[in-house]
């Protein structure tokens, strides 16, 4: 596995997760009352379940484990004993 690139899309997904939690308001009233808040918050969610999929195909390949399809990613991680974090 290229830890470089693992590394950069953990960056990434730090910053998604940080921008959500500085631009999402407290309750959900206010959010959808904000346009501007509910498209920030959808970009940087919408890139982070991206990312999240890009290091999982990346550690399936570096383990040699046959790809399944786009559902059975999570169960993957399991079956090769990651924990869930």
């Amino acid at each position: 596995m290229d830890r470089e690139v693992i590394e950069q899309k953990l960056e990434s997904l730090r910053r998604c997760l940080a921008r959500m939690t500085e631009k999402c308001p407290v309750d959900a009233e206010t959010l959808a009352r904000d346009v501007d808040a509910q498209d920030i918050v959808t970009l940087n969610l919408t890139r982070s379940v991206q990312l999240s999929v890009d290091m999982a195909a990346h550690l399936i390949v570096s383990r040699d484990i046959p790809a399944p399809n786009a559902t059975g990613r999570c169960s993957v991680r399991a079956r090769v004993g990651l924990r869930e974090e």
